[in-house]
């Protein structure tokens, strides 16, 4: 069939990519699904930081790739052996594919996939398979999913299903920013009553780590940006204060789970030097493969804290997934308020430059039946400087 999508041409361009527009917007050719397979007409997708890491070539994928792994939509047709979806489902697309019986998926959520990270960093389908292509040639898949498209085939092993009350741009959140910080929470915050948590890194990930800890109510919730847009909206979603980097380390801010989400060196040392004694460093934020931190093995071993990486939130997202709906639907989680702004296919590269600023949260794309993307008339969020994840 006939599709419409977003393609990464190369990682080579040069900022802005408003202008050297690395991707491309056209008509693909997209296969039908095969077994275990279903077809999806995407609703909404999410600009995220692990898209821009590919368009500037921090995380090298094979190119020509239909970018997009934070998406939604409805199924409209399942491949042989699919059972637990149907026609009609409406399904979040999670960029992480498990099989379920290898080492890292019985870990319980700490390690990835071995065969999904396989396939993913081919830039294929679990099984292997290329379902894109076009007139020159095949097109990658990203991450399992390629959501900046009108539909996209994807194994089922990709999706979790969700009820009909989760609309579009929720559901498409909770494939990625919401299991990333939220997860991290949840699954590896180890949290009790009164104790501290501050995330460095006020982006969509830890925006959305930050407010699951405000949900949970474990004790304070401290955000840390450079931005004063984002510090004033981490306030405003609960968070007892938000600081600079420099402020909260002049405070003497000490907290026991310090998130870090902004994929900055010099972010996870702030996060180790604002971890209280005998507390926990989590980091999920994604630097280049070439970065390296400095911190004291000293307060390291004296004070017994602890540094661990979180990839995906340690998320199981059949498991994880419903619990952040609840907390949707209860009202404890504004999922709403992490939509910076609507954008359309056409402005995917202006969008990535403002990722790369640190102007944004989370922008979000919207597919109709029609094939159009309009902009929602609905408020949203406007963060207008900064940088952070």
């Amino acid at each position: 069939m006939k599709i419409i999508g977003a393609v990464l041409e190369n990682s080579d361009s040069q900022r802005p990519f408003a202008q050297s527009r690395p991707i491309s917007v056209g008509e693909l050719e997209l296969d039908g699904p095969g077994p275990s397979q279903l077809l999806i007409r995407i609703e909404a997708a999410g600009v995220c930081h692990s898209d821009l890491s590919v368009v500037d070539g921090n995380r090298r994928r094979p190119t020509p790739m239909l970018l997009g792994h934070e998406a939604a939509g409805i199924v409209e047709q399942v491949g042989e052996g699919v059972e637990h979806c149907k026609v009609g489902d409406r399904v979040v697309l999670t960029f992480l594919p498990r099989c379920g019986e290898c080492s890292g998926c019985l870990s319980g959520g700490k390690l990835p996939c071995k065969p999904g990270s396989v396939s993913n960093n081919q830039g294929t389908l679990f099984d292997g398979s290329l379902k894109l292509s076009r007139a020159t040639g095949k097109v990658w898949h990203h991450l399992g999913v390629s959501g900046f498209a009108t539909h996209a085939v994807v194994d089922v092993r990709s999706v979790v299903r969700v009820e009909h009350d989760v609309p579009a741009e929720i559901a498409a959140l909770l494939g990625c920013a919401v299991l990333t910080g939220g997860g991290a929470i949840l699954n590896e915050g180890q949290l009790a009553a009164g104790d501290e948590t501050a995330v460095v890194g006020l982006g969509g990930v830890g925006m959305a780590a930050l407010i699951t800890a405000v949900a949970l109510g474990h004790g304070p919730v401290y955000g840390i940006d450079l931005s004063a847009e984002k510090r004033a909206l981490a306030r405003d979603l609960g968070a007892a204060g938000a600081y600079t980097p420099e402020e909260a380390v002049e405070l003497g801010l000490a907290a026991a789970c310090v998130i870090e989400a902004a994929g900055h060196p010099q972010a996870l040392e702030t996060a180790v030097s604002l971890t209280a004694a005998g507390g926990r460093t989590i980091t999920v934020g994604l630097p280049h493969p070439n970065a390296r931190i400095s911190v004291s093995p000293l307060g390291l071993v004296a004070d017994a804290r602890t540094i661990s990486g979180c990839y995906l939130g340690s998320a199981i997202p059949e498991r994880d997934i419903p619990i952040f709906a609840d907390l949707w639907r209860s009202g404890k989680l504004p999922l709403e308020r992490l939509v910076s702004s609507y954008v359309t296919l056409d402005e995917l590269n202006g969008a990535m430059d403002l990722l790369a600023e640190g102007k944004a949260l989370r922008q979000i794309i919207r597919f109709t039946n029609d094939l159009e993307q309009p902009h929602a008339p609905r408020e949203s969020t406007t963060v207008q400087n900064g940088a952070s994840a």
